[in-house]
Order: C-alpha cells, then sequence, then structure tokens
C-alpha cells in the first residue's frame, strides 16, 4: 500500500504527467455530463420499462455494454461503437484494397490519411444507426403508451442530428485524450462507459441481499460471487499478459571492425492477439436476426423462431458464439500476422530459430505453434464472455429438443435461470475493462521510470497487452 501511495505522489508532483492525469479525468467528466442530457422528443420513463422488460435480449445486451447512455437515450447514446466499427472496417480493408495497403506504408502521412477515413466513416455509420434507433423507436408503444411524444419526420430529422452530433463529439474527445492525456482515449470512454454500471450493480447486490432473495443461501451466494468476480479478473489479467517466447539466434556478421549480431533474442507470441474483436464480430452477427425482427417486425413464424432460438441464453446461441469467436480470432490473427513474411525477414537478418532449418520450415513451425495458441485464445475468449451471461439469464438447457424435460426436472434452477444479478462487467465488457487498466497503468509505468521515479510493483513491469 505504502508503494501504491508513493507512486501515486511521484505522478501528481511532476507537471507534465500531473496535467495529463488531470486532462484525462477532465475530458472524462465532460463525457459523463452528456449521459445526462436525454435526446427531445422522447419517453424517458416508458423507454427505462421497455429496458427493464427486456433484459437478456438485444436491447439489455447493448445497454450493458453503452454504460446506460441507450436506456434514457442520452446524447451519447450511440458511444464510441460507430468509431471503433469504421476502425475495424478500415483494418480489414487495408489487407483486402491496396490503395489502402499503400498509404499504411507511407508513414504518419499515410495514417493521418486513414484516421481522417475512418472520422468519415463513423458519421455515415452514426447516421445510419441514428436512423434505425429513430425508426424503432416510433414503431415501439408500451402498454398502449407510444415512446415517441411527436413521431414523424421531424423526430427522425432531430434523433439523426442529435445522435450523430454526439457520435462525433465522443470522437474528438477520445482523440483528444490520446494526444494531450495519458493513455488511449478511445478504449478509456469505453472504459467510462462501462464502469458507471457498477454503482448500480452494487446497489441491485445489496437489495438481493437485503430481501434475502436466495433464501438462506444467501450470504454463501454473495460470497461465491465476489470469489468468483475476483478470480475471473485475476484469469484475465494473467491470460491477456501470457506469452509464448519462442528463442531467435542470430548469426554473428563481421562489417568493418564491428561483430555485429551473434545474440540470443525471443519472438513473442501473445496467447490473445486477437483482443477483444473476435467476441465484437460474433456478437454483431448473432444480434443481426433479433435487431432485424424488432425493426421491422417480421411475421414470419420461421424467422420468428430462429430469433428466438439465438436469443440470448439459449443453446443455439451459446453453440453458435462459441463457434463465431474460435472463427473471428483465426481469422483476425490470420489477418495481422504472416508467418511467412516473418520467416523471410528473420532469414534476411540471419536469424534463425535452434533445431529449426531457416525459410519454410520456420514458417511452418511459427504458424504450428500460432494456431495451438490460437485456438487456447479463442475457447479463453469464449469462456469469460459466456460466464457471466449465464450470471445474469442462465443457459436454457431445458429448451433442448427431446432431453429438454429432462434438464426441467433435475438441473438446478440458477444454472437454466441465472442468478438474476446485474453483473454489469459483462463478457466483452468485462476484457476491454482489464486490457485498459493493464495497458493505462503499464503507460504510468513507463512515465514513472522515464522520470526516474519508481513505478507500481516492487519487482517486473507492468507488461502492456500491445507488448
Amino acid at each position: 500500500m505504502r508503494k501504491l501511495v508513493e507512486a501515486i505522489r511521484n505522478i501528481f508532483i511532476t507537471p507534465d504527467l500531473r496535467n495529463r492525469v488531470l486532462f484525462t479525468l477532465a475530458i472524462l467528466g465532460v463525457y459523463r455530463l452528456g449521459a445526462f442530457i436525454p435526446t427531445p422528443g422522447i419517453n424517458t420513463a416508458l423507454l427505462g420499462q421497455l429496458f427493464e422488460q427486456s433484459r437478456g435480449s438485444v436491447l439489455g445486451l447493448i445497454d450493458l455494454f453503452s454504460g446506460g447512455n441507450l436506456r434514457r437515450l442520452t446524447i451519447f447514446a450511440l458511444g464510441i461503437m460507430p468509431y471503433i466499427t469504421a476502425a475495424i472496417i478500415l483494418e480489414l480493408l487495408v489487407v483486402v484494397w491496396p490503395y489502402l495497403e499503400k498509404l499504411q506504408k507511407e508513414g504518419e502521412l499515410g495514417r493521418r490519411k486513414i484516421t481522417q477515413y475512418t472520422r468519415y466513416l463513423t458519421i455515415i455509420l452514426s447516421i445510419f444507426q441514428s436512423f434505425t434507433i429513430a425508426l424503432t423507436l416510433q414503431r415501439q408503444n408500451l402498454s398502449g403508451q407510444a415512446l415517441v411524444y411527436h413521431p414523424g419526420a421531424r423526430f427522425i430529422l432531430m434523433t439523426i442530428l442529435t445522435l450523430t452530433t454526439g457520435s462525433a463529439f465522443i470522437m474528438w474527445l477520445g482523440e483528444q485524450i490520446s494526444d494531450r492525456g495519458i493513455g488511449n482515449g478511445m478504449s478509456l470512454i469505453i472504459f467510462a462507459g462501462i464502469v458507471v454500471g457498477l454503482p448500480r450493480a452494487v446497489s441491485d447486490l445489496w437489495d438481493k441481499a437485503s430481501t434475502q432473495q436466495w433464501g438462506s443461501f444467501t450470504p454463501l451466494a454473495l460470497l461465491g460471487l465476489f470469489i468468483l468476480m475476483a478470480a475471473v479478473v485475476a484469469f484475465i489479467v494473467f491470460v491477456e499478459s501470457g506469452q509464448r517466447r519462442i528463442p531467435v539466434q542470430y548469426a554473428k556478421r563481421v562489417m568493418g571492425r564491428k561483430v555485429m549480431g551473434g545474440q540470443m533474442t525471443y519472438l513473442p507470441l501473445r496467447v490473445n492477439a486477437g483482443g477483444v474483436i473476435p467476441p465484437i464480430f460474433a456478437s454483431s452477427l448473432l444480434t443481426f436476426p433479433q435487431t432485424a425482427a424488432l425493426l421491422f417486425k417480421a411475421k414470419s413464424p420461421w424467422f420468428t423462431k430462429l430469433a428466438q432460438a439465438i436469443n440470448w441464453g439459449e443453446p443455439l446461441y451459446t453453440v453458435i458464439y462459441v463457434a463465431l469467436i474460435i472463427f473471428f480470432a483465426f481469422f483476425y490473427v490470420g489477418i495481422i500476422f504472416n508467418p511467412t513474411e516473418l520467416a523471410d525477414n528473420m532469414r534476411k537478418y540471419g536469424g534463425f530459430i535452434p533445431g529449426i532449418r531457416p525459410g519454410r520450415n520456420t514458417s511452418e513451425y511459427i504458424n504450428r505453434i500460432l494456431s495451438r495458441l490460437t485456438l487456447v485464445g479463442g475457447c479463453y475468449l469464449a469462456a469469460v464472455c459466456l460466464l457471466p451471461e449465464w450470471m445474469i439469464s442462465g443457459i436454457h438447457l431445458q429448451h433442448l429438443w427431446l432431453v429438454g424435460n429432462w434438464f426441467d426436472t433435475h438441473m438446478w434452477r440458477f444454472v437454466l435461470d441465472g442468478l438474476g444479478v446485474q453483473f454489469y462487467f459483462g463478457g466483452t465488457s468485462l476484457l476491454i475493462v482489464v486490457g485498459v487498466a493493464m495497458d493505462t497503468v503499464q503507460q504510468l509505468e513507463a512515465q514513472l521510470v522515464m522520470r526516474n521515479y519508481e513505478g507500481f510493483v516492487r519487482k517486473g513491469r507492468v507488461r502492456s497487452r500491445r507488448s
């Protein structure tokens, strides 16, 4: 504890670092202020009731990730997700579009151009999403009461203008944090939006403890819940910082009077190289049928059954979700990592893996290790993403064909229906919270060490997820 207090004191006695930290906190404060300004023309009380009834559906899932902004439909309801989606799309297009690939290789000027394209695509996605939200709200009602006071073209235009402007302003705030603050601005904004749900989660647990919702087992259930939450966070920290280090030996080369090379180094391969992108892609695909059914009010029995079968907590949803996460983990790693190119570069500079021939054998060896790591990383992502969802809504094994009645009779109800807790650090959100915290602490650690101060830890250094 004394070490932590000393590190925090060192942060605030350094003018440049203190200004960066205070600037970051001020920008995050501005972001939180905007979360209390609702979009005009919405009955926020009825909208909150609709989200409360939709807990465990696509609306509940989206609101869980937006930090409650969508529940109140504030001016920041879209959050930073349009920017993240645009950045992912541009990152994938770099691989298949030669023009963007050329820009990426042009250095700082090319990256600025790609960033500009990302901003334009963010605005386009924000306009489309806000238009979809406006149409959906006009068609929704609760107990015979409309959610929109004055539906029509004016409401649609006002909603598009408000939400799109809010999304663009959040994008600007994130860029300001990245340039003048500490840490990655976009990640910290997501972090703030997720963490803000923690007080509601604590209040919900307190209510359950006061009312003895789980009977005589309530104290044990709460203790087990806290232990499980701590264990999951510790497990994420352990895996996110985990690496497989492949030894690489460089041959000695004589250049003039100097002897170059002859040293041993390591090629670090992360266990979870894809980060949170595989769960985001998988969630987007799985929420599409529910979103389409909600928007167009599909009357087709087959489409309705399909949307129900892949609803949150259903067995088919679980199977498809795990398969998609593993698939996108391999897909994304295949895009960002090229073993053949890496092996060629190693051979070009006189490097080799001990016991492995340079060239094709090295490429196959790295690819084999990377495939195993990616499989482990995909299973880890699936487990972390599904555990909080099971705690909220359970896994509905009683809906299985033929064997559902047996599970309904013999299985514990908390397994089938969940604990009903408001576990706001769900799935992808939990990965983002822990990952952003690790990256921010690592950057603060680097700033302190650079100024000859001791960091947050006594032994070693906090390893960034990007290392």
